[in-house]
């Protein structure tokens, strides 16, 4: 749910630090078109310059110019990016707080999909708290403005670790703030549908370590790209860059959405590769206790960080509450955000789908088992063309709920038919059985129902996580 700050945040039609989209009750949500990249959408800025192009590589012009200006187009071509999935990064060109890293390989630790777009914070410096599921000698920092109309200018952007528990939470443990640099700037732009990744930053950054990524937008950034359900805690100072502030006394206004972030890498010695798991509400942690990290995806990180420290993958969780495999529903459909939430993601080895849910009981609704099954064949095949594994969960049961008929109920059995023996995945998860009913397979069991009869509770999370073979993961 969105929080309403009670400070001003700043002058401009009377803004008033109201995060994410708050509607008079009773009111529908009236439906929007994303822009959805189909050309360039991720920049790593640097003197060597790479482009991903959204399913395919290719050659394009270094987009950069001076600091703090709208990013160009030079002359110089440059060199195609290897997949997502492919061994170690050529890195940029060094800046101020850049190095030559070592022989090793990075790997996406965090993650959060960007969902929609919130009202843009002139002038404030918004404090991100993300906990990583791997570890490293070395961060990088992916900022987003996918989802944005106008180019987005940022100010300043850090990354620190967050003070120990019993210290304010915006506060950045002593001697970890580091400034991000993209290209060697500390000031640059992002335009609008493209995500940039930072210079590499040597930083020590152990597994389930709480980093604070903090973005200062000193204009008017128009819309902000964000991840409305964040279940964390995100600090803003509404005025002025204390982007680099250790102490957090500055920032008085909270949310509960991540503004402009939206992935951190580390680089490792050990590395095994990623995990993403690609969904809805049911995996972005609807109905689990916020702030304790109890989503499925988090449940799997901590597994997978008890292994030996060759096999321990990296979980990046791109669960949207409300997505639709199909059609627009809370932000782009998983159809058309898969590029940017699965393929250009680092070091990818492994997929995990648990989307349709939202296509059988929302309206409308697919009726027909073959459609959702045909979807599930496209994102299989896109990902085999990176070599990413892909293993489909079943649909979990939501009778009881508000969206239940038995014709529903009948399309979504028939789909988990389709996924358990439809030879649609490359492996089976068969989270339906772990979490319904004997008695009535239509529902959940009571205790691992949140309340709802559709989202699962901190319990029904952790057995789905623990349901997970994590040698499937690998093949």
């Amino acid at each position: 749910m969105a929080e309403v700050a009670r400070a001003p945040l700043g002058s401009a039609r009377g803004r008033r630090a109201v995060f994410g989209r708050m509607r008079p009750a009773g009111t529908r949500r009236r439906p929007r078109s994303w822009p959805v990249p189909s050309g360039r959408s991720l920049i790593l800025l640097g003197g060597a310059l790479t482009l991903t192009v959204t399913g395919t590589a290719a050659t394009h012009p270094a987009p950069v110019r001076a600091a703090g200006s709208v990013v160009g187009t030079p002359a110089s071509p440059v060199r195609a990016p290897a997949p997502a999935h492919a061994g170690p990064v050529r890195q940029p060109a060094a800046g101020p707080t850049a190095f030559r890293a070592p022989a090793a390989r990075w790997t996406g630790t965090w993650e959060a999909a960007a969902s929609g777009t919130a009202p843009g914070l002139p002038g404030a410096s918004i404090r991100n708290v993300v906990r990583t599921s791997v570890g490293g000698t070395a961060v990088r920092v992916r900022l987003t403005n996918r989802l944005g109309t106008r180019p987005l200018a940022v100010g300043a952007a850090t990354v620190a670790r967050q003070a120990p528990k019993g210290r304010p939470g915006a506060d950045a443990r002593p001697g970890t703030m580091r400034v991000l640099t993209f290209g060697g700037r500390a000031r640059f732009t992002v335009p609008p549908g493209r995500d940039v990744v930072s210079d590499p930053l040597r930083m020590r950054v152990p597994g389930a370590a709480d980093l604070l990524v903090t973005v200062h937008t000193p204009g008017d950034p128009g819309p902000a790209t964000y991840h409305r359900s964040a279940l964390r805690t995100t600090f803003v100072a509404t005025a002025g860059n204390r982007a680099a502030d250790v102490r957090g006394t500055a920032y008085r206004v909270t949310s509960r959405s991540w503004y402009y972030v939206t992935g951190v890498d580390v680089l490792g010695p050990h590395p095994a590769g990623s995990v993403v798991a690609l969904g809805d509400s049911l995996t972005d942690g609807s109905g689990s206790t916020p702030g304790a990290h109890r989503r499925w995806p988090d449940r799997l990180a901590a597994r997978l960080r008890a292994l030996p420290p060759g096999r321990r993958q990296g979980v990046l969780n791109a669960g949207v509450a409300g997505n639709r495999l199909l059609l627009e529903g809370r932000g782009p459909s998983a159809l058309a955000r898969f590029d940017a939430d699965v393929l250009s993601r680092t070091g990818v080895r492994t997929l995990i789908v648990l989307e349709g849910i939202n296509d059988i009981r929302s309206t409308p609704n697919q009726r027909d088992p073959a459609v959702i099954a045909a979807a599930y064949r496209e994102l299989v095949r896109r990902a085999h063309t990176r070599g990413i594994r892909v293993l489909g969960a079943t649909l979990t049961p939501f009778g009881g709920n508000a969206g239940h008929t038995r014709a529903r109920e009948r399309v979504r059995r028939s789909v988990n038919r389709l996924i358990r023996t439809g030879r649609l995945f490359d492996a089976v998860v068969d989270f339906d059985a772990v979490v319904r009913d004997p008695a009535r397979p239509e529902r959940l069991l009571p205790a691992y129902d949140s309340g709802d009869h559709l989202h699962l509770n901190d319990a029904g999370l952790r057995a789905l996580a623990d349901s997970i073979d994590p040698a499937a993961l690998r093949g």
